[in-house]
C-alpha cells in the first residue's frame, strides 16, 4: 500500500495532506523519512511528527442532520464544534464544511481516503440545497442564479463566476439548487449579488446520498450500498 493511503485511510488526514507533510520531512518509516510514492510493507512502523499511525479496525460513515449553531471542526477547542455534538466514541471527521447559520445532511468518518472523492471540485459531485430567501423570487432572479453568479472568492481573493447550475422555485421564498462546486458561503453570496438574504438554508443531497426523514440534530450509520455510492 502506497504510504499516502495508509495515513490518509487511518484518518489522521487527506492524501493530499499527507503529501505535504512527506515533503516537509514530518514522516517516517521504520525511522527514516521518505519520498513521495513510497511503498510500506506490513510490519512497517510509520510517524507522523513522531505520532505512530496505526491501521484502523474499521471504517467509519456517519450521516448527521446538523442544526444550526454547530460548528463544522475537529477543533476541540471551538465551542459547539460537531466532534462534541455528534460525541461518537472514535475518532472521526466532517468531511467538507456547512456554515455555522446552516443545517441539513454532512458526514463524518474515520476514512482519509474517501475525501478528495467527495471534495475534489473536479469530481463535480452534486449536491441539493433547500434555500429560503426574505424577498419574493422572480423567474429573472432563477434563471441568473442558473446562469452563475460573479462572486467574491476568499481564497483567491477576488471575484470569480460560480458555475452554471440546476435551481428551481419551490414558492415565493424557497428555491432548490443543486451545485457541484463549494465555494466558501457560495449560496449566501450568489443571493446577496442580487440584494436577497438567506434566512434558512438546508443541504438535502450529497451524490445519490439524500437526507431524507432523518430527524434534525440526529445522525445514523451509513449502509454499505450508501457508502458504495459515494466513492
Amino acid at each position: 500500500m502506497r504510504l499516502n493511503q495508509f495515513i490518509s485511510s487511518s484518518g489522521l488526514c487527506s492524501r493530499r495532506k499527507v503529501d505535504v507533510l512527506i515533503k516537509e520531512g514530518k514522516v517516517t518509516v521504520n525511522g527514516n523519512q521518505i519520498s513521495l510514492g513510497h511503498v510500506i510493507c506490513e510490519g512497517d512502523r510509520v510517524e507522523v511528527d513522531g505520532q505512530l499511525i496505526k491501521a484502523k479496525e474499521n471504517d467509519i460513515y456517519l450521516m448527521l442532520n446538523k442544526p444550526t449553531g454547530v460548528t463544522c471542526t475537529s477543533a476541540s477547542r471551538i465551542e459547539g464544534n460537531i466532534i462534541d455534538f455528534v460525541n461518537y466514541p472514535e475518532r472521526i471527521f466532517p468531511v467538507g464544511r456547512l456554515d455555522k447559520q446552516s443545517e441539513g445532511l454532512i458526514l463524518l468518518t474515520n476514512d482519509g481516503s474517501i475525501v478528495n472523492e467527495l471534495l475534489l471540485e473536479e469530481n463535480n459531485n452534486e449536491k441539493d440545497y433547500m434555500v429560503t430567501v426574505d424577498k419574493k423570487i422572480t423567474a429573472a432572479f432563477i434563471d441568473e442564479m442558473a446562469k452563475g453568479v460573479e462572486i467574491y472568492n476568499p481564497r483567491k481573493k477576488g471575484n470569480v463566476l460560480t458555475k452554471p447550475c440546476k435551481v428551481i422555485q419551490i414558492d415565493d421564498n424557497c428555491f432548490r439548487i443543486t451545485l457541484s462546486q463549494g465555494l466558501n458561503r457560495q449560496i449566501r453570496r450568489m443571493c446577496r449579488r442580487f440584494q436577497i438574504n438567506v434566512t434558512r438554508l438546508q443541504r438535502v443531497r450529497i451524490k445519490k446520498l439524500p437526507l431524507g426523514t432523518l430527524a434534525l440534530g440526529e445522525w445514523r450509520q451509513l449502509s454499505k450500498e450508501e457508502v458504495a455510492g459515494l466513492k
